[in-house]
């Protein structure tokens, strides 16, 4: 089993609330990477609001269960040992959910659109006194996806800290918009 991602969580087939809860920032019917996306819970729920998914993963076999679902183009590509796969195409979104490989961050900012939402959330340092990744290199550092990506992009909504549900965690979080994403951007509901 690959130590970034646990995977005795029974919610993981349910889209990540923070994550979900700033899909309305995307435009109608926007073109959305979904990065190292596993199963698919992202992708799913996304396509369900009409938006077009490029859901790219190393994983051949979590990419087959999302075979034949409308709305979703999938990629199987090596993100870490392999030259970036999607070079020249832009997305009106790209999502990031519990994966951390530092090099990518540049080739994720040249690849948003200039109006395009930037939703990123996985384990931060701390994390290993709850479990799964302990390593490292899978666990970011304070502000970390600040110091990123602004002040290319701008931050709508950053948290970072100790969370428990769906299990207890050190995550960080971050949504942010392009310079010409239409401002303000509306906040989801508390």
């Amino acid at each position: 089993m690959d130590e970034r991602f646990p995977t005795s969580n029974p919610q993981a087939s349910r889209p990540s609330p923070w994550l979900a809860g700033h899909f309305g920032l995307i435009r109608a019917g926007g073109h959305v990477l979904d990065l190292a996306c596993g199963y698919g819970r992202h992708a799913r729920a996304l396509t369900a609001l009409g938006h077009p998914v490029l859901a790219v993963d190393r994983d051949p076999q979590a990419l087959a269960t999302l075979a034949g679902t409308p709305g979703i183009t999938t990629l199987t590509a090596d993100l870490e040992g392999a030259p970036w796969p999607l070079a020249g195409q832009r997305f009106d979104a790209i999502l990031v959910s519990h994966y951390l490989h530092r090099p990518l961050f540049a080739h994720l900012l040249g690849a948003l659109a200039e109006d395009g939402v930037l939703l990123y959330e996985t384990f931060a340092r701390g994390n290993e006194q709850f479990g799964r990744p302990r390593n490292p290199d899978f666990l970011l550092h304070p502000n970390e996806l600040l110091t990123a990506f602004v002040p290319s992009l701008t931050v709508v909504s950053f948290a970072q800290g100790v969370v428990d549900t769906p299990h207890a965690a050190v995550v960080q979080r971050l949504c942010a918009v392009g310079p010409a994403y239409p401002w303000p951007p509306r906040l989801p509901a508390a």
